[in-house]
């Protein structure tokens, strides 16, 4: 617990289990994290035998060792116990930053079109400043901007930060905020109809919850 407990710690040790090795791509799913900060939790990682510190022609990456890795059924564990019982995020817990980082980790990239294909998110409930987002598909590569990339937008997606939250999360479905108002697809009508499909849900999404939580 002396390892563990410590704060952000997990986090951290989420984001090497889903798969982030360099620092940058760290920051990004940790992104309330300060870079001084993070740098001492890898090093604290590290010295406790749970990070490889690994150094290659492209910079320097984290690796998960054999014990950092028995530790992906623990995460495992916690994110099911969290999604089950912690019920409703709060409007501090939501965040388009975290929301398009983990959207872009699991796309179905055999379900794209062929080519690039960029779709924009447009978050009218959210300060100016994180409004606006762009991820830019193909069948190699998936980034995110919060700056336009200056490519010709595919389709566009309108609607609030907890709608797109909860179709993320397998709260709500598509076709259900669609016919409710609460996400509207600007595009071809081919593309807006197989949008849905290039975007697998949170590995969490399955996960039972209960019908009502006790206060």
């Amino acid at each position: 617990m002396e390892l563990l407990d410590e704060r952000w710690t997990l986090l951290v040790v989420r984001e090497l289990v889903i798969g982030s090795q360099r620092f940058n791509d760290l920051r990004r799913g940790v992104p309330r994290m300060s870079p001084a900060l993070l740098s001492k939790r890898l090093r604290q990682l590290t010295a406790a035998g749970v990070v490889d510190r690994v150094s290659d022609e492209a910079g320097v990456r984290y690796v998960l060792t054999d014990a950092g890795q028995e530790l992906r059924p623990v995460v495992e564990a916690l994110g099911m116990w969290g999604t089950r019982w912690i019920g409703e995020l709060g409007d501090r817990e939501l965040d388009p930053k975290l929301l398009l980082w983990d959207m872009h980790r699991n796309v179905n990239q055999d379900h794209l079109p062929p080519g690039r294909t960029v779709v924009s998110f447009r978050f009218p409930d959210v300060a100016p400043s994180l409004r606006y987002w762009w991820l830019v598909l193909d069948h190699n590569n998936v980034d995110v901007c919060d700056i336009d990339p200056g490519f010709d937008v595919s389709v566009q997606v309108r609607t609030g930060l907890r709608t797109m939250t909860m179709i993320w999360r397998g709260d709500l479905g598509w076709a259900d905020a669609r016919r409710s108002g609460d996400l509207e697809l600007d595009g071809p009508r081919e593309l807006c109809r197989s949008l849905p499909d290039w975007f697998a849900l949170s590995p969490f999404a399955s996960v039972p919850r209960p019908l009502a939580i006790a206060r």
